[in-house]
């Protein structure tokens, strides 16, 4: 599997992907966070091909001191091949490259996969962190509301809780 950045070509395919690992959620637009994060100076979406085939992908960018990964999915007929490791890797070694010494990650408290994979690659949940989720920047009261209800009328909680697992190390310095 060959790793570099997103192609537009690959762009309908990406948020494909994310559809179905489950990553997506009706109040975020994956479409806009893809062009966000491309377009976006300390961002970008990486993925990993296979000849023409996209087989994973990430999603990496930072504020400076912090770095973030989203949307890292691995097609599930690919899956347990170390493609997931790969990409994780690049993140890192992407981060690495621009001075960003810390790499935080947000999960679902529900996705135990994911909370498998990365403990099993060193990451370490962090009990002094918590992430709060507040409503929706760019809400008004009523499309808040009207997001709610949908949350709930499909048997979610209102604001689902997510837990920071952090790499307690710096980048490059992996706990073992």
């Amino acid at each position: 599997m060959l790793i570099g950045q997103l192609r537009p070509a690959d762009f309908d395919a990406a948020v494909e992907l994310w559809q179905e690992a489950g990553l997506t959620r009706p109040w975020n637009d994956p479409v806009a966070d893809l062009h966000r994060a491309i377009a976006g100076p300390a961002s970008t979406v990486l993925a990993g091909l296979e000849g023409d085939v996209l087989l994973a992908t990430a999603m990496v960018g930072h504020d400076g001191h912090r770095g973030w990964v989203y949307y890292l999915a691995v097609r599930v007929d690919a899956q347990r091949r170390g493609h997931g490791r790969a990409m994780i890797g690049v993140c890192e070694a992407w981060l690495v490259e621009r001075n960003v010494p810390t790499l935080n990650l947000m999960l679902r408290t529900d996705n135990e996969t994911a909370r498998g994979f990365y403990a099993a690659l060193g990451y370490t949940h962090d009990d002094d962190v918590r992430v709060l989720a507040p409503a929706r920047l760019n809400a008004t009261p009523s499309s808040h509301s009207a997001c709610t209800s949908r949350r709930q009328s499909r048997g979610e909680p209102p604001r689902p809780w997510l837990f920071a697992l952090c790499d307690s190390a710096r980048l490059g310095r992996r706990r073992a």
